[in-house]
C-alpha cells in the first residue's frame, strides 16, 4: 500500500491519477532542489510528470534537466507516496503518485527550462523546513537528515 500524504479526497471531486518521479539529489553537503515561482511560491524536489510511454527513469531524467538543468547518475528509488491536489496550471484534480529517487547530481548543462522555475541549493535543514509538501519532506527526511 501507498502511504498518503497530505489532505484526503475530496468525494465530491474527480481526480485524474498523475504519477510522477522525483529527486534527491545530495550536492556537497546539500541539496538541489526547484522553485516553482507561480502561480505560488513553492519550493519542492525537482522532478514531474511521467508523460505516455515513458518510464519513471525516463522521466526522471527529463524533469530534474527541465526544472534545474542538471545531468544525473545512478538513479535509485526510494519508495513512493500519494497526494490528492488541485493542479492550478493544468485546472484539474489529481491523485499525485510520487515516485522518489536519490540520484547523484553530475552536472549542470543550462538553465531550467521551465517556465517560473529556478534552482536553488539548500541545506538539509533548510531543504525540509521550505518544501512545500509533506511527501517530499518525509523522504527528504528518510534520507538521512
Amino acid at each position: 500500500m501507498i502511504r498518503r500524504v497530505g489532505q484526503p479526497p475530496k468525494p465530491e471531486k474527480n481526480y485524474r491519477l498523475r504519477p510522477g518521479a522525483y529527486a534527491i539529489l545530495p550536492l556537497k553537503g546539500r541539496f538541489l532542489m526547484t522553485a516553482q515561482t507561480e502561480p505560488v511560491f513553492d519550493i519542492q524536489l525537482p522532478g514531474g510528470g511521467i508523460d505516455p510511454g515513458e518510464s519513471p527513469i525516463q522521466a526522471l531524467h527529463r524533469e530534474v534537466l527541465e526544472e534545474v538543468g542538471w545531468r544525473i547518475a545512478r538513479p535509485r528509488r526510494l519508495g513512493a507516496f500519494r497526494r490528492f491536489v488541485y493542479m492550478p496550471e493544468y485546472d484539474m484534480w489529481a491523485e499525485k503518485l510520487c515516485h522518489v529517487y536519490a540520484a547523484h547530481p553530475v552536472r549542470q548543462i543550462r538553465e531550467p527550462l521551465e517556465p517560473d522555475h529556478i534552482t536553488l541549493v539548500l541545506s538539509a535543514s533548510e531543504a525540509v523546513a521550505a518544501l512545500g509538501n509533506d511527501g517530499d519532506r518525509m523522504f527528504l527526511t528518510r534520507y538521512g537528515l
